[in-house]
């Protein structure tokens, strides 16, 4: 088997105190696997099915005081959220283009008839580990076509930690192509993301509205701004909005929900296709990286159609840092520094 080798499993490190226990609670009759960090919940990976999610996601998501990060619609609805997007659940990995399959705008409640949609299924859990400083959950899924034939095989493994203050879960994701060629074809929308609660959305008085690639417009109003607070920062220190469409190793999003200040961050892996990548940055809450949609990031200049031949493998890694209270340039940087040192 051909490999583009970018990944193996992988022992985060942290920047701040002493690690706390991660316990993992599997729940096989609620779908779900639970993760706790010093007996607090953290997130969960929950499968409930294709009726319910096209994919699995971790969700919901807290930081160590317990505060929600991630929006509750659909699955768990809060009042003055936006009810836009109904595929942007939790923290998920997928992708708009996969041999004309849409994987990302993929929903039980889709917005035109006009896409091509794929669908993720969780297939097994192949481990789970709790331990003193970390956890660890390894899980397998099949990327079918609309079909129902398999196009990609998925190994994913995930590890968590935390301390007083931070968590941490960093996600390694192989795709192994089936007997069939595979092509990402370059587009806007993917590939590993969070969608984040109101509260951390950026201040917005327009509405807007956002056009896949199949041509589906979604209106997204604008809303009351009240305690709304986020303000994303790159690693160039470019603020805000203009972070979308810049490449760089890692963008932390600055906010506060109530009393308590919180910072979520997305770092790259050096070892990924397309680092640095380009981030998919969204006011409103879509909080995404993307290293396969060049040509739509750079207006032309950089094209990159990844593609896989039957049975070759590319493997992907992201890390997801939540921490209650600010995290300054350089501690992201360490943290950056640390997860890239991971071969």
């Amino acid at each position: 088997m051909k490999k583009i080798l970018l990944s193996l499993f992988f022992v985060p490190a942290m920047v701040f105190a002493q690690t706390k226990a991660v316990k993992l609670v599997r729940d096989d009759a609620n779908k779900k696997v639970e993760v706790l960090v010093d007996g607090k919940p953290f997130t969960a990976y929950i499968y409930p099915g294709a009726d319910v999610l096209k994919k699995a996601v971790l969700y919901p998501v807290r930081t160590a005081k317990g505060t929600l990060i991630t929006r509750g619609w659909p699955l768990d609805p809060r009042p003055g959220e936006r009810v836009d997007h109904p595929h942007h659940v939790g923290v998920w990995l997928n992708y708009e283009d996969v041999n004309g399959h849409d994987f990302w705008n993929n929903s039980n409640t889709p917005p035109s008839a006009k896409g091509v949609y794929g669908t993720i299924v969780h297939t097994g859990i192949k481990s789970v580990k709790s331990g003193k400083n970390i956890g660890s959950l390894v899980v397998t899924a099949d990327w079918l076509d609309k079909d129902g034939k398999l196009m990609l095989k998925e190994t994913t493994t995930y590890t968590f930690q935390g301390t007083d203050n931070q968590r941490i879960m960093d996600r390694t994701t192989t795709l192994t192509a089936a007997d069939k060629e595979v092509l990402f074809k370059d587009v806007k929308d993917g590939m590993f993301a969070i969608r984040l609660a109101r509260q951390l959305e950026h201040p917005s008085t327009k509405a807007e509205i956002f056009t896949d690639a199949s041509g589906v417009a979604t209106k997204v109003p604008s809303l009351d701004n009240t305690g709304i607070t986020g303000s994303y920062r790159n690693k160039e220190g470019i603020e805000g909005e203009d972070t979308w469409a810049k490449r760089s190793d890692w963008i932390n999003l600055r906010g506060q929900i109530g009393e308590e200040k919180i910072s979520v961050a997305i770092i790259d892996h050096p070892k990924n296709v397309g680092y640095p990548a380009y981030w998919h940055s969204r006011g409103y809450g879509l909080f995404a990286v993307n290293p396969l949609g060049q040509k739509v990031f750079s207006n032309g200049k950089q094209e990159l159609n990844l593609k896989l031949a039957p049975n070759q493998s590319t493997t992907f890694r992201y890390r997801l840092v939540v921490t209650s209270g600010e995290v300054s340039d350089n501690a992201m940087n360490k943290l950056t520094a640390d997860f890239g040192k991971i071969k």
